[in-house]
C-alpha cells in the first residue's frame, strides 16, 4: 500500500471512529438512548422539520446534559494531543508531555487556591465558584509556564535542557504548595481538591465548554501552520536555523500554545493524564514523523480516545462514574508499557 493511500486509509477510519465514539457518548448512560432517538433529537435541536414527534424527554438529556459532554471531551482530547504533539517536536523526544513545562501543576495549583483558599476565607458564592475555579486553574498554568520560560531563558535563547528542568522543579513545588493544601482542608473541601485533581466531565455545561472550544478552535487552525517548521526542528536547532526558521520564535509559540491548550484543557475538566503523551507517540508510530499529518490525526485520535475512557468512565460502575483521570491511566500506562518494551525489542 502507498504512502498517500495508508494516510487516507488512517484518516478515514479516525474520523469514523471519531463519529462512532461522539454518537455512543450521545446515546449511551443510565438513560440509553437508541439511534434513531439520538438522531431525531440532534435534528431537532438544529431546527430540522420533523414529521415524528420528538420525545421532550430524550431531547432534554441530549442538550443539556450529554451533548455539551460529549463536545467537552472531544475539545479536552484533542487540545491535549496538539499540546503533546507540540512538546515531543519542541524537545525532539517523542516521550515528551506537555506537563513538562509545568502548566498542569500550575492549572492544578491556581484551582486549589480556589479551592480550599475560598473555604478558608469563609466561602464562595455558589454562582462565582466554577467561573473563578476555572480562571485561577487557567492563570496558574499560564503563569507557571511563564517562569519556567523565563528561568530558560539565557543571553537571548532558550535552552531546551534548561526549560525542562526547571519544568520538573515547579512541578515538584507546585506539588508540595497542594500537598500544604490537602493537609489544611477540611474534610469536604478535601473530597474537592482530590476528585478535582482526578478529573471529570461531569458536571459539563455550555458555560464551561465555550471557553474550552475557543481555545481547541485556535489551537487547531495556528498550531498546523508551523508544521514545516517542526519538521525542521527534528533535524536539530542549528538545521532548522539554516533552513530560515526562527527557532527562537517557534519555540516562544510552542511554550505558549501549550501552556494555552493544557491550561484551557484543566480549567475545564481537571487533570487528565496520558492523553499528551499516549495519542502523538501512537499517531507517529502509525503515520511517521511528518507533522503536516502528525498533528490533524493526534487531534482526530485525542478526541476519539477522551470520548471512550469517558463513556467507560460512566458505563463501568454505573450509576456512579469513576473519574476519568482514573479511566485513561488505566488505559495508557499499560499501553505506554507495551510501547516501550516494543521499542525495545526492536532497537
Amino acid at each position: 500500500m502507498s504512502p498517500v493511500l495508508s494516510a487516507r486509509l488512517l484518516f478515514v477510519s479516525l474520523v469514523l471512529l471519531l463519529l462512532i465514539t461522539f454518537w455512543l457518548s450521545l446515546a449511551l448512560g443510565p438513560v440509553s438512548l437508541s439511534l434513531s432517538e439520538t438522531l431525531q433529537a440532534m435534528l431537532h435541536l438544529l431546527g430540522v422539520p420533523l414529521s415524528a414527534e420528538v420525545d421532550g424527554v430524550s431531547e432534554l438529556i441530549l442538550s443539556q446534559i450529554r451533548l455539551p459532554r460529549a463536545l467537552l471531551g472531544l475539545s479536552v482530547g484533542a487540545v491535549l494531543a496538539l499540546s503533546g504533539v507540540a512538546m515531543q517536536g519542541l524537545f525532539r523526544n517523542p516521550l515528551a508531555d506537555p506537563g513538562l513545562i509545568g502548566v498542569s501543576s500550575g492549572a492544578a495549583l491556581g484551582a486549589a487556591v480556589v479551592i480550599v483558599g475560598g473555604e478558608l476565607i469563609g466561602g464562595i458564592p455558589s454562582s462565582l465558584e466554577p467561573y473563578l475555579l476555572s480562571l485561577s486553574a487557567f492563570a496558574g498554568g499560564l503563569g507557571v509556564t511563564a517562569l519556567v520560560y523565563r528561568l530558560g531563558r539565557r543571553e537571548g535563547r532558550t535552552h531546551v535542557a534548561t526549560m525542562l528542568l526547571a519544568g520538573i522543579a515547579m512541578t515538584a513545588l507546585g506539588g508540595a504548595v497542594i500537598g500544604l493544601f490537602t493537609y489544611v482542608a477540611d474534610d469536604s473541601t478535601l473530597r474537592t481538591l482530590t476528585f478535582w485533581n482526578l478529573g471529570s466531565l461531569n458536571g459539563a455545561s455550555y458555560t464551561r465548554l465555550w471557553p474550552i472550544l475557543v481555545v481547541t478552535v485556535a489551537v487547531i487552525f495556528w498550531l498546523p501552520r508551523r508544521a514545516r517548521a517542526l519538521n525542521a526542528l527534528l533535524l536539530g536547532e542549528s538545521e532548522a536555523r539554516h533552513l530560515g526558521f526562527d527557532v527562537e520564535r517557534l519555540k516562544r509559540e510552542l511554550v505558549f500554545c501549550s501552556a494555552l491548550g493544557v491550561g484551557a484543557a484543566v480549567a475545564a475538566a481537571g487533570m487528565i493524564g496520558f492523553i499528551g503523551l499516549i495519542v502523538p507517540h501512537l499517531m507517529r508510530l502509525m503515520i511517521g514523523p511528518d507533522h503536516r499529518l502528525l498533528l490533524p490525526a493526534s487531534a482526530l485520535a485525542g478526541g476519539s480516545l477522551l470520548l471512550f475512557a469517558d463513556l467507560l468512565a460512566r458505563l463501568m460502575l454505573g450509576p456512579a462514574e469513576l473519574p476519568i483521570g482514573i479511566v485513561t491511566a488505566l488505559l495508557g500506562a499499560p499501553f505506554f508499557l507495551y510501547l516501550l518494551r516494543k521499542g525495545a525489542q526492536n532497537a
